[in-house]
């Protein structure tokens, strides 16, 4: 009897055993399966492959900002190896296009820097211009668009979007889609220096924001005009020589100001129509010869003017004796030094004194009228 028992049990536990490693087997099998087709780390690898793509957008992001804006400095430093990129909860979260939140809060700034988030002006929002480069044409204005945009605090579309004088028709949205983005505490510009000497300009800024703060550069109306013509001469090799479009008749010596580097140097007669619509005070009148000769005074009071931090000043600049003009001093990152282009400190041509000296008694009453009015004098005379 106890025999018999005993072999039950060995026999139901040979069964017990059986069945035991068939089910093993099965769940062996089916492991090995959904692992061989992928499901058992689809998620962790979408989500990694995921992150990694994001990555790469945002070193993307930051690679062509520094090949654009080899000068500008960066908010933040080099962002640190891939594993070392995840940001904290303070930091917010990077959404679709790699773009931190508008609304983020300082501490989630400086916690996004710790974790190499770039923050520049890809993101934020787009914004009408606070300020406006609005003149004068070979006074500077290129120069001191390029010196402004060292301050991490001024985003500036680097191309002239002639809005205001030649595609007014298209919309202010239209113009709005071509500032760049700005954070919170940056300040949008542009630089059309044509919108000085245009008639609609001053009208149709107001529309857009009467409180818009209005920088001209102005610089000696001769040299100014000179130096006008030597960059349409450059275009045109068959231009007439200066003297026969500065006068209209040789013989009497009388001053044509049809000419248009003639009558952009009459800076008190455009003036005049600004101050139709903006009042003195949303004025800056930068000289361009203090730009050359002292640049970081002349940014000093720029940056006074749109309420900016003096982050700009001497260390940014060097003379270069072959340009005749001051140039950045060689940023963080790049290989050379950084000057404006071949366009800029041509040679001009000779023009005879006569018509040098006829030209400035021309412009003399103007250019007082012009002190007046501006409260500054430019000692041109």
């Amino acid at each position: 009897m106890g025999c018999s028992i005993c072999r039950v049990r060995f026999n139901f536990g040979k069964v017990l055993s059986k069945v035991s490693v068939f089910f093993t087997m099965v769940l062996i099998f089916t492991y090995f399966f959904y692992c061989l087709t992928g499901f058992c780390d689809s998620a962790p690898r979408s989500l990694y492959s995921q992150h990694a793509s994001d990555y790469d957008i945002l070193d993307d992001h930051r690679r062509v900002l520094d090949e654009l804006r080899p000068s500008s400095p960066r908010l933040f430093p080099d962002a640190p190896s891939r594993r070392n990129r995840t940001a904290s909860a303070d930091a917010g979260q990077v959404d679709a296009h790699g773009q931190l939140p508008q609304h983020m809060p300082d501490s989630a700034k400086e916690s996004a820097q710790k974790n190499g988030i770039p923050v520049s002006n890809t993101f934020g929002t787009k914004r009408f211009p606070q300020a406006i480069i609005i003149g004068v044409k070979k006074g500077g204005t290129r120069a001191l668009l390029e010196f402004l945009r060292i301050h991490p605090d001024v985003r500036a579309v680097g191309a002239e979007p002639h809005f205001f004088d030649r595609f007014y028709d298209r919309g202010l949205e239209w113009y709005r889609n071509l500032m760049p983005r700005t954070l919170d505490g940056q300040i949008t510009m542009e630089k059309t220096p044509s919108y000085f000497v245009t008639k609609e300009a001053p009208s149709r800024v107001c529309i857009m924001n009467c409180q818009t703060k209005l920088i001209v550069v102005v610089r000696d109306p001769v040299t100014r005009a000179v130096s006008d013509y030597t960059q349409t001469l450059s275009k045109n090799p068959g231009l007439p020589s200066f003297q026969s479009l500065a006068l209209k008749n040789s013989t009497t010596g009388v001053i044509d100001t049809t000419w248009s580097a003639v009558r952009i140097g009459l800076y008190a007669k455009h003036l005049e129509n600004w101050l139709q619509y903006f009042p003195l005070s949303h004025f800056l009148f930068v000289s361009g010869e203090r730009l050359v000769s002292d640049p970081a005074g002349e940014m000093g009071r720029v940056q006074d003017f749109l309420g900016l931090k003096r982050v700009v000043s001497d260390k940014h600049f060097y003379f270069n004796q072959t340009k005749g003009f001051p140039c950045l001093k060689k940023p963080e990152g790049s290989s050379r030094p950084r000057c404006l282009g071949k366009s800029k400190g041509r040679p001009h041509p000779q023009i005879p004194s006569e018509i040098l000296q006829r030209l400035r008694d021309f412009y003399r009453p103007f250019n007082h009228r012009f002190y007046q009015m501006s409260g500054q004098d430019f000692g041109w005379d």
